[in-house]
């Protein structure tokens, strides 16, 4: 670690690290730079995995002082973008989704779907999710609000003819070509048009009633039914836009879903009571950030192009956010409120947008996972990390699982060519280890399954892996290695240990880790079997703790043995359910003996033991 710097100013800005090469390999942003940057050099002991890491590369330290702490969050958002630091969560800029612009620069505006950059001047909505629904929506807003859809060329050209186009005759165009609408006129149904997708439709609704009103009582009828087809146009619009608020509120959601590498800060924009809009973040995590790191970082990305409602909904651990009330809060010109949801509708909200960020992290799970190019770069990044002679076609992971070294379960799970193989993963009940051992438990697990390593490819239980991936770090993997010694296949099996915290790699013969590159695709799959081996272990350990539990509950039950408790159970559903039944419905059960049935009965509602209070020694 290198020597801290002298004079590191006490004011707010951003700090650069870089290494021997003079690459930028971390940006960070401070309120107090002096502060910030004297928590990075202390002991090794005291520093986070990611931050020890980060000071033993790093060979220097620059700073860029900011006036206010939001220029120092907006500068820390650009430096990212641009140097994509190695220890950095890596910005994704989301161009997937269409936006609504209107450009209100030109005295007649044009309504228009736009995926690129934003432009200042223009007023943007969204992001929408379905381009086909968004199309179909303009068509119908068009009958109710017919602003000019032609280009200026178009525009020019008509107006020099002095005859408008076809779309005026038909009635979606007003004609601001021919003078058929005055500039006032025009950016009335402008601001109808914003209206809508404000969000505010009840309003226009109202507007449109009355009019149509209006016109029937002075005999207009034409007019009248223009408006009451402007109504059934604008019901077909809204028809997408579920009421999510009945209060009409106006307020912000943002979520935080993370896979693997993967990060993604999901925007739900509310006003009056409806989603408008739906914005998504992506960015590859650097090591260990928390939800409210990952808001504080993508909270400029997020908002760039929306307005801020006073309240933002959010989760607890979210919630902890430093950065972002403040930047929110100066963004509005008002406070703003950042806020957990604890029942009703609002909970429900903040639900349906964790779902929507956890599809996202899926989908694009999904996306590397079906393309074979993508696999085949992440087996060969991961071979040639690991120094293997070839790619690893087969790869098998183990897991532990346990409460307190009781039940303790292991887990191998199976990918080959990238793919898992789910007909072949294997639990191990542990049988040799007693207490909290996991180095013993592992060795004992792969040297079950190293047993079959010597057969036959063809006949073989297990066919043989090209790599085999130990959960855990050094103690994990040394015992992986007596394992192999035991099974005496030392020299036919590769073997590497996966740290759970740190994500660093070892393999037998050194202690030097081996970190795979931030956001690589050899990372982003090793996670991933990681995270596959552990949900394989959990679930088989909450399965066997919970038939240890019943066995437990009815223990001693005279002449209830293990089949009659199973088929019991089976047919009462739960043991809940069979706490609450009655005498008469287990005496209907012509299998079960009545003597049985009342001693369950009697078994399942004795009064508990009361327990014995611990005296105080009087000193």
């Amino acid at each position: 670690m290198f020597a801290k710097p002298d004079g590191i100013p006490r004011s707010s800005g951003c700090y650069l690290f870089r290494n021997a090469m003079g690459t930028i390999i971390y940006v960070g942003k401070a309120k107090v730079l002096q502060q910030r940057l004297s928590s990075y050099f202390q002991k090794a002991e005291a520093l986070t995995p990611k931050t020890q890491a980060l000071m033993v590369e790093a060979a220097s330290v620059e700073w860029i002082v900011t006036p206010t702490e939001n220029d120092a969050l907006l500068l820390e958002n650009e430096l990212i973008k641009v140097n994509q630091p190695r220890y950095n969560m890596r910005l994704k800029d989301d161009k997937s989704y269409p936006f609504v612009a209107i450009d209100s620069r030109s005295a007649f505006p044009v309504p228009y779907i736009t995926r690129g950059k934003h432009v200042k001047g223009v007023r943007y909505y969204g992001p929408f999710v379905d381009v086909r629904a968004l199309r179909a929506t303009m068509e119908e807003l068009l009958q109710i609000f017919p602003l000019r859809s032609c280009t200026s060329a178009k525009f020019v050209s008509h107006q020099r003819q002095k005859r408008p186009c076809l779309l005026y005759d038909i009635g979606k165009c007003s004609g601001p070509c021919v003078g058929a609408v005055d500039a006032q006129g025009y950016a009335d149904l402008v601001s109808g048009w914003s209206r809508f997708f404000d969000g505010d439709v009840r309003q226009l609704r109202t507007l449109l009633t009355n009019r149509m009103n209006d016109a029937a009582e002075n005999k207009k009828y034409e007019a009248a039914a223009k408006f009451r087809d402007g109504l059934l146009a604008l019901d077909r619009a809204d028809k997408a836009q579920s009421v999510i608020l009945d209060d009409r509120t106006s307020l912000d959601v943002i979520t935080v879903a993370t896979g693997g590498g993967r990060a993604a800060l999901v925007h739900f924009r509310v006003r009056h009571g409806r989603i408008v809009g739906r914005n998504v973040q992506m960015a590859d995590r650097s090591l260990d950030e928390t939800s409210a790191e990952i808001f504080d970082a993508l909270v400029t990305s997020a908002f760039a192009s929306s307005d801020v409602a006073p309240t933002v909904l959010t989760d607890s651990a979210t919630a902890l956010c430093e950065w972002a009330p403040h930047y929110l809060s100066s963004r509005r010109g008002r406070p703003v409120s950042v806020t957990v949801p604890q029942r009703g509708k609002r909970l429900a909200l903040l639900a349906l947008a964790q779902r929507d960020a956890q599809s996202v992290i899926n989908r694009d799970s999904l996306r590397r996972q079906a393309d074979h190019n993508v696999r085949a770069r992440a087996l060969q990044e991961l071979g040639d990390a690991l120094g293997l002679d070839q790619p690893p076609y087969r790869i098998e992971c183990f897991d532990m699982s346990h409460l307190q070294g009781t039940n303790y379960v292991g887990s191998m799970v199976v990918f080959e060519d990238g793919l898992p193989i789910k007909n072949q993963y294997r639990h191990f009940n542990v049988k040799e280890i007693l207490g909290n051992d996991d180095a013993g438990a592992m060795e004992e697990v792969v040297r079950r399954r190293l047993g079959y390593w010597g057969e036959d490819v063809a006949s073989s239980k297990f066919r043989r892996a090209n790599l085999l991936i130990i959960d855990g770090g050094l103690p994990q993997l040394h015992a992986a290695q007596i394992a192999a010694a035991n099974a005496g296949v030392s020299d036919s099996v590769e073997l590497v240990a996966l740290a759970k915290r740190e994500e660093l790699l070892y393999r037998p013969g050194s202690s030097q880790p081996i970190a795979l590159e931030r956001g690589s695709e050899s990372l982003y799959l090793v996670q991933r079997i990681r995270d596959e081996a552990h949900r394989f272990a959990i679930s088989f350990h909450r399965s066997k703790r919970a038939k240890s539990m019943i066995a437990t509950v009815l223990d001693g039950v005279p002449g209830l043995g293990s089949k009659r408790r199973d088929r019991l159970l089976l047919e009462m559903g739960s043991l809940d359910n069979l706490r609450q039944a009655t005498l008469e419905e287990l005496n209907a059960r012509s299998w079960l003996p009545a003597e049985v049935a009342k001693s369950i009965y009697d078994h399942l509602r004795a009064p508990a033991e009361p327990k014995l209070r611990r005296e105080r020694d009087n000193d």
